[in-house]
């Protein structure tokens, strides 16, 4: 967003080396995006300074939580002057959230983004109820339909991913799999295969439900419905960006109808059953 503008910055992360990280980081930079841990590692090895930091933001701050980076944000915390402003992104509030804002926030003030609208209006959202054993077959005819330009299919584990990614291949519906086991290089080579349309089709897990923000994603397929009904507006998220409209279709076997409860719950509404 600020190409245009004298601003300096840069990304900062881990399984990659930290060589051209430090080469980076002696140019000077003012606006620094990093992972946590990877931050504490220049900051013990010497390489970055955060005694000037003027703002610090925590964005994803409920994704944070869930995967257990507290302990190294409050790390980090340490390190800033007390002096600086703090910024606490969430896509939800729940009270864990809540009570980690009163901890590192002083008298803020709370800005809410259309709460009574969770997921985005342009999206069309159906279900196909369907058994687990067809589930495949259906994702496979659904993906081979000519409107399906990019696609993120979502699957509750990471073996899941692997092997449903290996599947469509058999039917010549070429995918690549992203989670949190894969490498840092393998989930590069992923995403950039995947935005330069070498594959249509990726295969991920929630981990990445917030991490991919690719123009053109057309559909987006719930292949195992999600636990948290929250994770379910993360999912869908993934199309219609930047007002585009997109399409959002979940697989719901027996066995999962009280999850897809739950959604509707949370959405306040009725979700279209496709036949």
């Amino acid at each position: 967003y600020g190409k245009y503008l004298p601003i300096t910055s840069m990304v900062m992360f881990g399984g990659v080396g930290m060589q051209p990280q430090v080469d980076r980081l002696r140019k000077g930079v003012d606006i620094l995006v990093a992972t946590p841990g990877r931050l504490l590692d220049h900051h013990q090895q010497g390489t970055l300074d955060l005694k000037h930091v003027e703002i610090f933001v925590l964005d994803e701050a409920d994704r944070m939580l869930d995967m257990g980076f507290l302990p190294d944000v409050r790390r980090v915390l340490r390190q800033l002057p007390t002096q600086r402003q703090t910024m606490l992104f969430s896509a939800t509030i729940p009270d864990a959230i809540e009570k980690l804002a009163k901890e590192l926030l002083k008298d803020p003030v709370r800005i809410s983004v259309t709460p009574e609208q969770p997921t985005v209006e342009r999206i069309r959202q159906t279900v196909h109820f369907v058994d687990r054993s067809r589930k495949k077959a259906l994702l496979a005819e659904l993906l081979a339909n000519p409107g399906v330009s990019r696609a993120v299919v979502f699957t509750r584990t990471k073996h899941g991913a692997n092997r449903l990614a290996e599947d469509l291949a058999k039917v010549k519906i070429y995918a690549q799999a992203i989670h949190g086991n894969k490498s840092q290089k393998a989930r590069t080579v992923a995403l950039d295969n995947f935005k330069s349309g070498g594959i249509k089709v990726l295969v991920a897990t929630d981990i990445a439900a917030r991490g991919i923000d690719v123009t053109g994603i057309s559909h987006v397929f719930n292949y195992d419905m999600p636990t948290e009904a929250e994770t379910y507006v993360h999912r869908i998220g993934r199309t219609a960006r930047a007002g585009a409209d997109g399409i959002a279709i979940s697989l719901c076997g027996p066995e999962e109808k009280t999850l897809l409860r739950d959604i509707e719950r949370l959405l306040q509404r009725r979700i279209e059953v496709s036949a």
